[in-house]
């Protein structure tokens, strides 16, 4: 499969990363691949915030996967840190080839660098393939999430 690479997500990575948000029946509603502007301006403030890492994996020159990790400092848990995975994403192509896991296992260990005591994530209630992924790494179903679209 080749050699791995997961590094900060560019400009000229966003046609990818969007291809792979766009990429499943969730995703097909809420994302928009014909009109990149706004994911560009998003990545050039995600880029100028230091809490915030979008990252992508690539493979022989493709990108195949991302993630966002957001590192959150707070006053409860004794003033604990945290980071927040969001947007994780992995090319259809790569699914099953243990890339999910080498993401989300990157994301915990540069939490675990920026001080972090707890990583949480959220997954839509209907991804049932993905919850039990991530209770395979050690996370668990502990909190019921709410959204409110402004």
């Amino acid at each position: 499969m080749g050699d791995l690479e997961i590094r900060p997500a560019v400009a000229d990575d966003v046609p990818a990363i969007v291809a792979m948000l766009a990429d499943d029946p969730l995703g097909a509603r809420r994302e928009s691949p014909d009109d990149l502007a706004p994911y560009l301006t998003a990545l050039e403030r995600l880029r100028a915030d230091p809490h915030q890492h979008v990252v992508v994996a690539v493979r022989e020159n493709r990108v195949v996967g991302t993630l966002q990790l957001t590192i959150v400092p707070g006053l409860s848990r004794r003033g604990a840190t945290r980071s927040i995975i969001e947007g994780v994403r992995i090319h259809a192509d790569e699914r099953g080839s243990g890339l999910g896991t080498q993401l989300i296992e990157w994301a915990i260990d540069a939490s675990r660098e920026q001080g972090c005591q707890l990583v949480q994530l959220t997954s839509d209630k209907t991804r049932l393939d993905a919850h039990r992924f991530y209770e395979r790494l050690g996370f668990e179903a502990s909190h019921t999430g709410f959204k409110l679209p402004l």
